[in-house]
């Protein structure tokens, strides 16, 4: 897949961004402002601490988000938002790495595995950069980066979508239109992405023909998006 200036969208005001902006702009939006006033009002002024974390495909760096998240959510609860919005397919098992630790679905003890019921708060702090990874078999790993802490945005124990990319626009390898499918087994050596016309000629068989989401995990395993 041939690399691209990756865009994306503010969750606020809807415009759109290049990804080495979108951090800037969502200092100073003024929609996001507006959401964050009126949710401390409602929350009687009470502070509440957060992180503003960037995630992207390691390797796929096309594909990210800006994400608000409480320091009191958990690394499983970052977990299970990851998993819903750009990895679950098949209950896979998954991981932080994390300043050397590793922090796992479900821990090995022999490994020195421990296990997600950890704050954010305990283990993150600015500037930290640290590793997700779902699927031990056909891996999906990500970069998470803890851009600034926050304080009175953060909404009860809720991860909320700051900014994601929009959807890299990938073309046939046969024809040159937009790929809307993709090969699992030839993605491998970068190649399989295929419109409907020309999937319906490739030479693998059609099981193994996924659709183009918009997901690092594209083209893995049984994901769908």
């Amino acid at each position: 897949m041939t690399r691209q200036m990756s865009k994306g969208k503010c969750s606020f005001c809807n415009a759109t961004f290049s990804k080495a902006a979108i951090t800037k702009h969502l200092k100073s939006c003024e929609q996001r402002k507006a959401v964050s006033e009126t949710s401390s009002e409602k929350r009687k002024l009470q502070k509440t601490k957060g992180f503003h974390l960037v995630v992207e495909g390691r390797g796929l760096p096309e594909y990210w988000m800006h994400l608000s998240v409480p320091a009191k959510t958990t690394l499983e609860g970052l977990d299970g938002f990851l998993r819903d919005i750009w990895l679950e397919c098949c209950g896979h098992l998954s991981a932080f790495t994390i300043e050397g630790t590793r922090y796992s679905i479900s821990p090995m003890r022999e490994y020195d595995e421990r296990g997600m019921k950890v704050a954010l708060g305990d283990v993150l702090g600015p500037g930290m950069k640290f590793y997700h990874e779902y699927d031990f078999g056909t891996t999906t790993e990500l970069t998470l980066r803890v851009a600034s802490e926050l304080e009175g945005e953060a909404k009860s124990m809720s991860v909320q979508l700051l900014a994601r990319n929009d959807p890299p626009s990938i073309a046939c390898e046969s024809c040159g239109k937009i790929a809307a499918q993709v090969c699992a087994e030839c993605i491998w050596s970068g190649k399989g992405w295929l419109c409907d016309e020309c999937a319906r000629k490739h030479e693998c068989s059609e099981e193994m023909l996924l659709p183009v989401v918009n997901s690092p995990r594209v083209g893995m395993c049984g994901y769908t998006g």
